[in-house]
């Protein structure tokens, strides 16, 4: 699909009265993520998956697509943010508050893309949809020449209408497709989020099985559930997946290992992470950039060959620069480096992100412990080594 079109079928820039009444986290466009730098210039969704993240920031009934900028303002905060490093820093596009694929939205990604890779960035780019990618998709997709790209598709094979409206056979054919036609990018399932007693049958495991045979890799994970998304599954009389809420992703223990048996066997099965990036750097024969290999526990369950590539690359940082460097993004306290992950004080989320891909090593915030095998999700549902659940 080229610029003109992109164009031609421009979605509206709202108002900047109407942005300004916004939380302050929906009309910020970029936000640090662990998987990348997130830009998301357009917002508003009409797929009312009931789970979705847009309920944090107050705009689930935003449904049809616009726009908080043009796509090359997009571009430009983008590469001159302070946390942005050219070749480095892992970028994902429109996953917060839209579905990249959609009709209307389609043409602003790829014109974003495409400056992107006219920049001769190199740079990982995540896209994330459950929505129809067409042959004709690939193509434009396999068009660049310079990103790291890799589509994720959504997949949970959840049947309750009310809590996912769009059925999941979309995604499957979508995930296909990509398979089918992948050249230069890479295509990942992302299988979630997955909720005990609604999609973690054994049906539902033998799906996301057999459709691991049609990606380059397969990351499973749970469900965010967080006050805003109890409060609307409440008020929707839905099923309440939990009896509490966590900051972070709940996957319960019993769950995870029922997975990881089925997955065992005789290797007929695509192969199957954690997380993202780790499922994404496989897909593209590269180490992780996260530096997960230090959480040891975490990659029992990964291919030989890229535990391989993970150790080749993954060297514990010194102690000095690492300090430096804290410190100048407002770290206080103790400075750590031990042989699983900078441990720091006082910092938020997208500076710990950016030591973390700036050195391919783990950062932890020391007043946030990531507990032994639970691998940075939240407690619900794990039982420590003493038998006790995790603080």
């Amino acid at each position: 699909m080229s610029t003109s079109t992109s164009v031609r079928r421009a979605l509206p820039i709202l108002p900047v009265e109407q942005i300004s009444s916004m939380k302050p986290e929906l009309a910020d466009v970029i936000e640090y993520r662990k998987s990348g730098l997130s830009l998301n210039w357009v917002v508003g969704c009409p797929l009312e998956c009931g789970y979705c993240v847009r309920h944090l920031f107050d705009n689930f009934e935003m449904k049809a697509p616009r726009r908080l900028m043009s796509d090359e303002e997009a571009v430009s905060q983008l590469v001159s943010h302070r946390y942005f490093v050219a070749h480095k820093t892992p970028i994902q596009l429109l996953n917060r508050a839209t579905d990249p694929m959609l009709p209307v939205v389609k043409p602003h990604l790829f014109n974003v893309l495409r400056q992107l890779d006219e920049r001769g960035l190199t740079n990982h780019v995540l896209v994330i949809t459950r929505w129809r990618v067409e042959p004709e998709d690939c193509a434009v997709l396999n068009s660049f020449k310079n990103l790291r790209l890799t589509v994720l598709v959504t997949h949970s094979n959840i049947a309750n209408p009310k809590i996912e409206p769009v059925d999941s056979a979309i995604a499957a054919k979508s995930l296909r497709t990509l398979f089918d036609h992948a050249e230069r990018y890479r295509t990942v399932l992302y299988w979630r989020p997955i909720v005990p007693g609604l999609n973690d049958s054994n049906a539902d495991i033998a799906r996301a099985r057999e459709l691991s045979q049609h990606a380059h890799a397969t990351v499973f994970t749970g469900l965010f559930f967080r006050n805003e998304i109890a409060a609307y599954y409440e008020s929707h009389g839905l099923p309440m997946p939990y009896d509490e809420t966590a900051r972070r992703k709940i996957m319960p223990e019993e769950a995870e290992q029922r997975i990881l048996t089925a997955f065992e066997g005789d290797g007929s099965w695509g192969a199957l992470f954690r997380k993202t990036s780790c499922g994404v750097a496989y897909a593209h024969g590269e180490a992780d950039y996260n530096g997960h290999y230090g959480i040891r526990e975490l990659c029992d369950i990964c291919p030989p060959e890229q535990i391989a590539r993970c150790a080749g690359a993954w060297v514990q940082p010194d102690l000095a620069a690492v300090t430096q460097e804290a410190r100048e993004l407002g770290a206080v306290g103790d400075i750590e480096v031990n042989d699983r992950a900078i441990v720091v004080e006082g910092l938020d989320e997208p500076p710990r992100y950016y030591l973390q891909h700036g050195f391919g090593y783990q950062c932890h915030d020391r007043a946030k412990p990531h507990h032994h095998r639970q691998h940075g999700r939240a407690p619900i549902g794990w039982k420590a080594e003493n038998g006790t659940t995790p603080a």
